[in-house]
């Protein structure tokens, strides 16, 4: 005969997950329903008065190619920076794993960055290739290039990308040494004794067991490089030069802020979490097959 477990009621559950709960409603899903509350409506600059518009805010952000252009430029900044921080991350982790003497300290600097705040970050990369007084135009014009970022968007956005890339280079560093920590010693010492060199043993034994992780760090960066990023963006270049920089989350707080065009500024930020909300469920839905736990 089947016999139920019955355990007694008890309040203390709900009281444990009563804080995550009450944070979640008042910073995420108040300010997402007053957002999207707020992208149907059509404000005056000093919010005195605001006309109910339906979808109008959005059929004119399609139309709008400056908008345009910042959507195409904010995927091209995202997978740029979400490369080149895994990558160098992963390089990075597989030399800290082969150290043997001073590996804490090893660690313990290149974990350092991550600990810095984006506008410093920002900060420190745009004292260093400034025109005027950084080293590295100083270095650039010895070899024969000029550098100014200020008048070059490209320049500028190759910036912007380097400093976002390692500002996580740490975060993702620190995933990707624990991963590699963690797969047996014995199937790579296997594959060593079998003959395969370094670099066959990491491509065809290592860098598999590192999809769950690559898959996280995946997710994890595209977000980053789609929301976490303007304190950089907002330091070194503030969008510029001719908005060569401006993002989508940039344009936001540039068509809201500074624009007071509140109704156009929420209807983008609207499109923005959709967007980032469309962008993660597309790779737990497809990437995830691929990924073997």
């Amino acid at each position: 005969m089947l016999k139920r477990v019955h355990f007694p009621s008890s309040p203390l559950p709900y009281l444990l997950v009563a804080p995550q709960i009450i944070i979640t409603i008042i910073f995420f899903i108040w300010p997402a329903s007053q957002a999207m509350y707020q992208s149907l409506l059509i404000e005056d600059a000093f919010g005195l008065s605001q006309e109910f518009v339906w979808f109008e805010n959005f059929e004119y952000l399609v139309q709008d190619e400056q908008y345009l252009s910042a959507f195409w430029r904010t995927i091209f900044f995202s997978i740029c920076v979400a490369s080149l921080s895994m990558g160098f991350a992963l390089l990075l982790a597989g030399f800290a794993d082969r150290v043997v003497r001073g590996a804490l300290a090893y660690r313990t600097m290149l974990i350092w960055p991550y600990a810095v705040a984006p506008v410093l970050a920002g900060a420190l990369w745009m004292f260093m290739f400034n025109p005027t007084l950084g080293i590295f135009p100083y270095i650039l014009e010895v070899i024969g290039y000029d550098w100014n970022h200020y008048l070059n968007g490209y320049q500028a956005m190759f910036l912007v990308i380097l400093a976002a890339a390692w500002k996580q280079v740490a975060y993702n560093f620190l995933f990707y040494l624990a991963a590699m920590q963690s797969i047996p010693r014995s199937i790579v010492e296997a594959a060593a004794i079998d003959g395969a060199g370094p670099m066959r043993r990491f491509w065809t034994i290592i860098f598999p067991l590192l999809s769950p992780t690559t898959f996280f760090l995946l997710v994890v960066n595209a977000v980053y490089a789609f929301f976490d990023t303007f304190g950089i963006i907002h330091a070194v270049t503030q969008g510029g030069p001719a908005n060569a920089t401006t993002i989508l989350v940039y344009k936001v707080y540039n068509d809201g802020f500074v624009g007071l065009d509140l109704g156009g500024s929420a209807a983008q930020s609207v499109i923005l979490m959709v967007l980032v909300i469309s962008m993660t469920v597309v790779q737990f839905r497809f990437i995830e097959k691929r990924v073997q736990y």
